[in-house]
């Protein structure tokens, strides 16, 4: 089949696809590349993980990913094998020749794609040629110091070599495209460009460097995009290099890409440039779905969760565990960016709020951000301890008293409950008793803090003083390390600490997409985001009520800090409202929306991707009708008609409210019609331009 040819496109449900067949990819090979493949540092790992399968399905064994080989990660995630593309083999071996190891196989994750992984030790004695190279081309300068910029040097310029090798082995035929993501790839596809390789170049940008490095600062970042002095900012903050490599990369680019609308906009101003698509992040759904059993998953887990609690709060568990709900947030130790701060904030208020009510509910928030520490404290392990003793001994005592009660039943006789207890049962109670005596409120934190005076979560903790005494109904537990099954405290894996708790909060100040809320609705948990992280804004633009599907978007960037604070606080407080079935069918509403996020139906936008970049590289071999290309909005899920209404829609005039109404209210609500509706909306997601027939748009629809 000869690749030289010219062909058009047409359109289903406004999505654009090659006439007659797909792109012929048996005649090109697809190559991603990225510092984070088999290299976990940290949301893009999880984007080029998840997104595998879906395109190692549509390209086969012309799909490639490119990274840096680390002996630690290739031992544990890499098969090695043969290239099966003769001129792959002949590039390596050209590469190999010159002293560059370069090694080939398979990643050991769900799609099993081919993975080609530079040595960079083996070829770090080029660095000051290669950045000399570097700086004929480009006019930026590489800081001797920086070494993650000097290590983006050599792994674009090998990158650029490889690439270089490759394609002499096609003579003039369009055989590549390349798909760079972030800055530290950036280098390879600015020297292909200056090398006039016959690549086809697509950039990714998953957050920008300044956008980052300002809302960090507690800048008011978004109303003022447009004021910012860039280069004055960049050199401020000694990034002036690397910021120049990212927008070099950007503009040099055939094809620019962000992952949401919200980083669109930052980067036309931050990078000068708006991204010719917009690329969404997903998930593999079929990693996190439960088959109709994650009712029954959050139940299971929360149990364990509870076992913590009991351990945790010896002495102090004068609250209702039934009543009682599970807050998280998790992520980067990023206090301002991932919305600690408001987070605490609204938990001081939420506290307040709960005791003036006199509500017999209780919630306990968990900080699952990783900090520098020495290990567990002394206190929350003696916690764990003194549960499991009073569980032996609880255990022991059932077990004497079984055997005198099958007995006397054997006997025919009614034991005397009063002689069944001996006294020795009764001082070995009473010890056990006096052992969950403490003189001191249980811990804040699970670990033994190395800057303890200087932790901004701790401070907040000091200021707010919510020290998880017993009138709080609020308590909260910092835990500054990632969840791990072989922990003594809390043996659960992030998947499964997830799936117990009851809500997942995430007040971002920056975020460019946010997987951890997109996590949590895969699993059919509720999450609190904002509309300034592209999650909340794609919920935004296909939900027409987030709320009432369990997703709670948190108006930070058209409010001032102290009225999304309130905002937050109210969502907070209305989600401890409900009962127990309002958050049950919450939650089957939320896992409904799964499908939304699936590569399945976001992997569309990456191929379109791939496609203008082949029409801009090749114009007279490719074409493309001049079109606008696809975006992530115009579909809406219509608001559930039937009740129990989301919390933030139904506040009760008063907190003590009647289960009778909630009853009545429940009568209305028919999940199996219910779920059928959103099937069938989810069916078609991206109609691109139109709404679901019959459903017109309303005012502020789309506004929070």
């Amino acid at each position: 089949m000869p690749l030289a040819r010219s062909m058009s496109m047409t359109s289903l449900n406004g999505l654009p696809l090659w006439e007659d067949e797909d792109l012929p990819t048996e005649d090109l090979l697809l190559f991603e590349i990225s510092w984070e493949v088999t290299n976990k540092v940290g949301g893009i790992y999880t984007v080029i993980q998840t997104k595998a399968k879906t395109t190692a399905d549509e390209w086969g064994e012309n799909y490639f990913l490119i990274g840096p080989y680390f002996e630690q990660n290739v031992k544990t995630q890499v098969e090695f094998c043969e290239p099966p593309n003769l001129a792959i083999k002949k590039a390596m071996d050209s590469m190999k020749s010159q002293g560059c190891q370069v090694f080939f196989g398979r990643w050991l994750i769900e799609g099993s794609p081919y993975v080609l992984l530079l040595d960079m030790g083996s070829a770090a004695w080029n660095l000051n040629k290669w950045k000399g190279e570097f700086w004929e081309v480009s006019n930026i300068g590489i800081p001797f110091h920086d070494q993650e910029a000097n290590d983006a040097v050599i792994f674009g310029s090998l990158t650029a070599w490889f690439l270089k090798e490759l394609s002499c082995q096609f003579d003039d035929k369009p055989n590549i495209i390349a798909h760079f993501h972030e800055w530290q790839a950036g280098v390879g596809l600015i020297l292909s460009r200056a090398k006039k390789l016959p690549v086809a170049t697509i950039f990714t940008t998953h957050a920008t460097l300044l956008g980052r490095y300002l809302c960090a600062a507690s800048i008011d970042f978004y109303n003022n995009l447009d004021h910012f002095d860039i280069d004055k900012e960049a050199g401020e903050r000694q990034i002036y290099h690397r910021y120049c490599m990212e927008r070099a990369s950007v503009h040099c680019a055939h094809v620019f890409t962000t992952v949401s609308q919200i980083t669109a906009t930052e980067a036309e101003h931050m990078l000068k440039k708006s991204p010719d698509v917009v690329t969404p992040n997903g998930l593999n759904i079929k990693k996190f779905s439960a088959v109709h059993e994650f009712q029954n998953l959050h139940a299971m887990y929360k149990a364990r969760i509870q076992e913590f609690i009991r351990g945790h709060f010896y002495g102090h568990l004068d609250f209702d565990l039934d009543k009682t709900l599970f807050f998280f947030i998790a992520g980067r130790y990023e206090f301002s960016n991932k919305g600690a701060d408001m987070f605490l904030e609204a938990l001081s208020r939420l506290n307040f709020l709960l005791r003036v009510h006199k509500t017999d509910v209780t919630v306990v928030v968990f900080f699952i951000m990783p900090a520098k520490n020495n290990s567990f404290n002394v206190e929350t392990l003696k916690g764990q301890a003194v549960r499991k003793q009073l569980w032996d001994t609880a255990q022991s005592v059932k077990e004497k008293f079984g055997r005198k009660l099958y007995t006397a039943l054997l006997k025919g006789e009614i034991p005397d409950l009063n002689k069944i207890l001996d006294r020795d049962d009764i001082t070995i109670m009473k010890r056990a008793i006096f052992s969950t005596q403490r003189h001191s409120l249980p811990p804040v934190t699970t670990h033994n803090m190395i800057d303890d005076s200087n932790d901004p979560i701790l401070n907040t903790i000091r200021r707010i003083g919510l020290f998880n005494n017993r009138t709080d109904r609020v308590k909260v537990i910092l835990h500054p390390e990632f969840l791990s099954s072989t922990s003594p405290l809390l043996p659960l894996d992030y998947e499964e600490f997830v799936r117990g708790c009851h809500l997942g909060v995430f007040p971002s100040y920056y975020e460019p997409w946010g997987y951890t809320p997109a996590e949590c609705t895969v699993m059919g948990i509720p999450s609190v985001t904002t509309n300034l992280s592209g999650f909340g804004c794609f919920m935004q633009e296909h939900v027409a009520d987030p709320a009432a599907y369990g997703i709670y978007i948190v108006d930070r960037r058209f409010r001032s800090p102290d009225e999304s604070c309130n905002q937050l606080t109210q969502f907070l407080y209305g989600f401890c409202q409900q009962n127990r079935r309002q958050r049950i069918i919450q939650r089957n509403r939320t896992e409904r929306l799964s499908d939304l996020l699936d590569w399945r139906y976001l992997g569309r936008y990456y191929t379109h991707a791939r496609h203008l970049a082949l029409s801009r590289t090749f114009p007279g071999k490719f074409e493309m009708e001049p079109s606008a290309p696809p975006k992530t909005e115009g579909f809406s899920f219509p608001r559930p008609s039937s009740v129990p209404p989301s919390p933030s829609a139904s506040q009760h005039s008063s907190p003590h409210h009647s289960d009778a109404e909630d009853e009545d209210e429940d009568e209305r609500y028919d999940e199996d019609e219910e779920a059928e509706r959103d099937r069938q909306n989810i069916k078609s997601p991206f109609s691109l331009g139109a709404l679901p027939q019959g459903k017109k748009k309303q005012h502020g629809e789309y506004r929070n």
